[in-house]
């Protein structure tokens, strides 16, 4: 119930919270979020495969919550596999450069009929029977994706895995202030 109660803070205070962009590095931000996941851990770690993946501007807060809801999952869905896997790549859209970023894993994955309620509050495709969780991941994930003006999205075939990924604008980092 705590963690259901924390989860519903995040949540709400996510579209209050003032964005606070900066240059991120992704690659650090990830590499950080496996390491403190601890995920080396578990009885089954996953094998990894990561791209260079770009600095963004962004808020590293909000996108490391982002990061870790996303690769949490992954680990986790793939965790009945028997060799799990995550894998993490990005691309530019050649439509608007916006640069894609996606989360794969070889799990348990989901029907695509259902895809439409993954993002919503207290939305789980699968019991909490077998996986735990609260069903507010995936809704912070979106919420943080939209308020940094990019979208989000799944694809999924069940028993063969899940692909969650997520654009952000490609913006430069604003020019220095002038020297005073």
């Amino acid at each position: 119930m705590g963690r259901l109660i924390d989860d519903l803070l995040a949540f709400s205070r996510i579209s209050r919270t003032e964005l606070s962009t900066t240059d991120i590095d992704t690659d650090a931000l990830v590499a950080g979020v496996i390491r403190d996941g601890r995920f080396e851990r578990l009885a089954k770690p996953p094998e990894w495969a990561i791209d260079s993946l770009p600095h963004v501007r962004g808020d590293p807060a909000m996108l490391r919550q982002v990061w870790f809801n996303l690769v949490d999952n992954a680990v986790k869905y793939s965790g009945k596999s028997e060799h799990p896997k995550v894998t993490i790549a990005t691309r530019t859209d050649p439509a608007n450069g916006d640069i894609i970023f996606a989360v794969s894993d070889n799990g348990v994955g989901f029907d695509m009929q259902y895809v439409a309620k993954l993002f919503g509050v207290f939305q789980r495709l699968h019991g909490p029977a077998e996986f735990e969780g609260t069903g507010i991941g995936l809704a912070n994930v979106q919420r943080i994706i939209v308020r940094h003006g990019g979208r989000v999205w799944a694809e999924g075939k069940v028993g063969v895995g899940a692909t969650f990924s997520f654009s952000l604008p490609n913006r430069p980092a604003p020019p220095p202030a002038p020297a005073t």
